[in-house]
């Protein structure tokens, strides 16, 4: 009796267990989807402003018409006008850091002198194109996740939980959020000495989505998530090296297949390096391959933590760090880029940690990730070595290109606390062209042979 008594309790433990478990997989009841556009935003944000005022209600986001783009594709700055509201540095940090990030109050600390954060008006400036909102909808009620939440099913465009249960489903949609499509850029990257001398390195990246291709086939089943290529332009002793990336949304059941070309020895290799902390691009030891676009690729070696959503001052609106009147000179400084060009507003953000799972490998053993609500993007992460000292803080200057409904980076920096160095990735302001959305390429363009091709000098 006692052992028939047992084995009905284990049935019912392991159902338990067994519905958590779906539970956490599972997309959300058509009831709360229903929140989507009316007490949530189309993605997912709290609509409302908050309880003293200081972030307004989304009310839809900066038209299409809010600025015209001058000859080589920059947007002008729709805040031109506004001043600071207040400046935070370490001498009246105290009042503040309550909605400061522990990776921000540790710049304050490292550069007392020198490091500041401008904070203006919060605008809640972004939305994206009907289609992809619609999509959103659509994932809320049908996407789920899959081997053991790294990958996706039923999956369209971006955003796959807008109304987020857990920290993994948050990390999708950063990592799926909405990007234009397609794109080309022209953009630049400096790892600055301690003491501010730095050299430029240039590249020109391709990022097309699976179904932005002029090829896409929807009926074709494909882990592709978007495919990647980058070529550096210079210096003259990297120029040519080319890099290829087909990013899956199974990175576990079919883990990201790279490729680099060699320029100088004409030979094309495949490049498993090109993941999880493998080295960074030209990036003089600073970054690892999944710091690119702040946070990247597959999630199965962390566990993730949902600590909830808090109130932050991140970074945000950054037209004028992206004037094509500045010169790289006038951005990167010693110890950090120059915060007089910054621009810092008050942000709902979503709360979350990544530790590293036991028996895995990582240099960083914890991550703090602060994600904007109304992008998904991810604004600050905080990095932590293997003795739980903070070691690395990531912030993301972004700014919305509102002609085409796009979120995304001015500017990525990685600061190095130890060294005193840090990286800056993404500026433009002095290449002949912005961003070009809507890009066309075939899935021919992006396979190992086209490669050679693309690594022409």
């Amino acid at each position: 009796m006692k052992t028939k008594t047992n084995l009905l309790k284990n049935s019912a433990i392991a159902l338990t267990l067994s519905l958590l478990a779906s539970g956490v997989m599972a997309a959300v009841s058509p009831d709360e989807a229903a929140k989507l556009g009316t007490t949530l935003t189309p993605v997912g944000a709290e609509k409302a402003g908050n309880a003293d005022g200081t972030i307004p209600a989304w009310t839809g986001g900066l038209p299409t018409t809010a600025g015209k783009a001058d000859d080589k594709g920059f947007l002008p700055n729709p805040y031109a006008g506004e001043k600071p509201l207040f400046t935070i540095t370490a001498q009246n940090l105290d009042q503040y850091k309550a909605k400061l990030t522990p990776g921000q109050l540790a710049m304050f600390k490292r550069y007392p002198d020198t490091f500041k954060m401008p904070v203006y008006t919060t605008h809640r400036s972004a939305t994206l194109p009907a289609s992809v909102l619609a999509a959103t909808k659509n994932n809320a009620t049908n996407t789920t996740m899959v081997e053991g939440g790294n990958g996706l099913e039923n999956f369209e465009v971006a955003n796959p939980f807008p109304i987020p249960k857990n920290g993994l489903e948050v990390i999708w949609n950063h990592i799926t959020r909405y990007r234009g499509g397609s794109l080309k850029r022209q953009v630049t990257q400096a790892t600055p000495q301690a003491n501010g001398s730095y050299s430029m390195v240039y590249f020109q990246d391709e990022f097309t989505f699976r179904d932005s291709l002029a090829d896409y086939d929807p009926s074709k089943q494909s882990n592709v998530l978007f495919y990647f290529k980058q070529r550096v332009t210079a210096p003259s002793r990297l120029a040519g090296n080319v890099l290829l990336v087909h990013e899956t949304l199974n990175q576990v059941k079919e883990p990201r297949l790279a490729w680099l070309y060699n320029a100088g020895q004409r030979r094309v290799r495949r490049a498993p390096q090109v993941s999880y902390d493998g080295p960074g691009t030209a990036s003089d030891g600073l970054r690892t391959s999944d710091n690119f676009d702040m946070f990247n690729g597959a999630p199965d070696r962390y566990d993730w933590k949902l600590v909830g959503k808090e109130e932050k001052y991140i970074p945000y609106n950054a037209y004028e760090l992206d004037s094509p009147k500045l010169k790289y000179d006038d951005i990167i400084k010693a110890g950090h880029i120059n915060q007089d060009l910054t621009r810092y507003e008050l942000h709902r953000v979503w709360h979350v940690t990544a530790t590293l799972k036991s028996g895995e490998r990582h240099i960083y053993a914890k991550r703090d990730f602060f994600i904007d609500e109304d992008t998904w993007q991810a604004a600050t992460i905080d990095h932590y070595d293997g003795r739980g000292q903070l070691w690395r803080v990531a912030e993301a200057h972004s700014q919305y290109y509102y002609d085409h409904q796009v979120p995304w980076y001015t500017l990525e920096t990685l600061y190095d606390l130890v060294s005193g160095r840090y990286l800056a990735l993404g500026m433009k302001n002095e290449e002949r062209q912005a961003y070009e959305f809507d890009y066309k390429a075939s899935e021919s363009d992006y396979t190992p042979a086209a490669l050679r091709q693309s690594g022409v000098r």
